[in-house]
């Protein structure tokens, strides 16, 4: 199934039924009356998240939902029925954004959260309803009301705690083989890793965290080089982020590509560049110890790094528990930071908000800048063809 992660959709909700003028005709009935009934409501719109899907593909090709129109009224005081209302199951995780003003509509991160997104139009009222001791033959009913219409763009951004960065074939793929049973695809070439994968990592039996791995970011991505950085967005709500650095020789200075990606992320959001982010070399079993150290020192100095540092090889596991071990412990402190002071967990999720509109807002760059170069290539091909 293609991994699809924006869409853009229109949803109406369905419009009220009339209310009928209508007497009562009978044989043999001396006095009649009016009995004309209302119309049905109109049908409303839902949103639902689904924990069964992982992907917008549904809304890749339909583009438009509409609900049922309401019914309208009819003789004998017979109401219309009401119009149906459709239910458009997303991924947990994915946000409705205007896409006007990019303001977010609603964040449906909670599995199950069902919300009415677009309200059906009232019901219109038969001519029964205005029958009085002074208006004994009311000719008066009123029209069913118009279903809300609105146009959102659906993004959906993975729901993880820690999130892995680092350049293709840093090993991050193997690492979450490691500790976790998913199974992405794992070869000796670049951007193996074409969308991102979650695994699931149990420290113990009532312990546990989620791991996002993204594919690879290289130099120039921020400009749509490889895969671009539009995968980064999924790292938004991760609390912790692991850059990945590759140690093994012959694959290039592990300086350079660790400011390569650090460059790229600040580039991308400058929010998402401030996340709490460990260092962990990978593949040091392609070293001797003395090189070991030596690598991560000029590493660590080049960067003036003053957090966290971790070396472990993926492959063979060595150093993977201790790594766990702490991310579990941190996880568990910062949630406990959050229940303990509202204002520590107000502060993470506006810097969580502030990351997902700066990711917007490149991403919407980024096209835009791929979309005039397409152009310019078109233009000079024809240029070319002409001389």
């Amino acid at each position: 199934m293609k991994f699809v992660d924006e869409a853009m959709i229109s949803v109406r909700a369905g419009k009220g039924g009339h209310g009928c003028l209508s007497f009562r005709r009978e044989k043999y009935v001396a006095k009649g009356g009016p009995d004309g009934g209302d119309g049905g409501e109109g049908g409303h719109v839902w949103f639902i998240a689904d924990p069964e899907l992982n992907t917008l593909v549904d809304f890749r090709y339909k583009k438009k939902f509409c609900a049922d129109n309401g019914k309208n009224g009819s003789g004998s005081n017979c109401t219309g029925r009401n119009g149906q209302d459709i239910i458009l199951r997303v991924p947990v995780g994915t946000t409705l954004v205007d896409p006007n003003t990019n303001r977010v509509i609603q964040d449906l991160t909670q599995p199950g959260l069902r919300v009415l997104i677009a309200k059906g139009g009232r019901c219109g009222l038969g001519n029964a309803r205005f029958k009085s001791s002074t208006n004994r033959a009311p000719r008066q009913t009123t029209d069913g009301g118009e279903g809300e219409e609105f146009n959102f763009k659906l993004e959906l951004r993975v729901l993880a705690d820690v999130g892995l960065l680092g350049l293709p074939n840093a090993g991050k793929s193997t690492f979450i083989r490691a500790i976790s049973n998913a199974k992405p695809k794992v070869a000796d070439y670049p951007f193996t890793t074409l969308i991102p994968n979650l695994g699931v990592v149990r420290v113990d039996e009532m312990r546990h965290f989620v791991v996002a791995d993204i594919p690879g970011i290289i130099e120039n991505a921020s400009q749509g080089a490889g895969l671009g950085t539009r995968f980064l967005k999924h790292l938004s709500r991760c609390r912790l982020l692991l850059h990945m650095i590759d140690v093994a020789p012959l694959v290039g200075d592990p300086l350079i590509h660790a400011q390569t990606v650090i460059h790229e992320l600040a580039t991308f959001s400058p929010a998402l560049a401030t996340r709490e982010r460990w260092l962990v070399f990978n593949k040091l079993d392609l070293l001797s110890e003395e090189l070991q150290s030596e690598v991560c020192d000029l590493v660590v100095k080049g960067l003036s790094w003053t957090g966290p540092i971790y070396k472990i090889s993926a492959v063979s596991s060595k150093g993977i528990q201790l790594l766990c071990q702490s991310i579990m412990i941190y996880l568990e402190e910062t949630a406990q930071a959050c229940r303990d002071d509202e204002l520590v967990l107000l502060a993470m999720k506006d810097h969580q908000d502030k990351v997902a509109l700066e990711a917007r807002k490149t991403i919407q760059s980024t096209k835009i800048l791929k979309n005039a170069q397409a152009e310019q290539k078109m233009i000079e091909s024809e240029t070319f063809a002409i001389r």
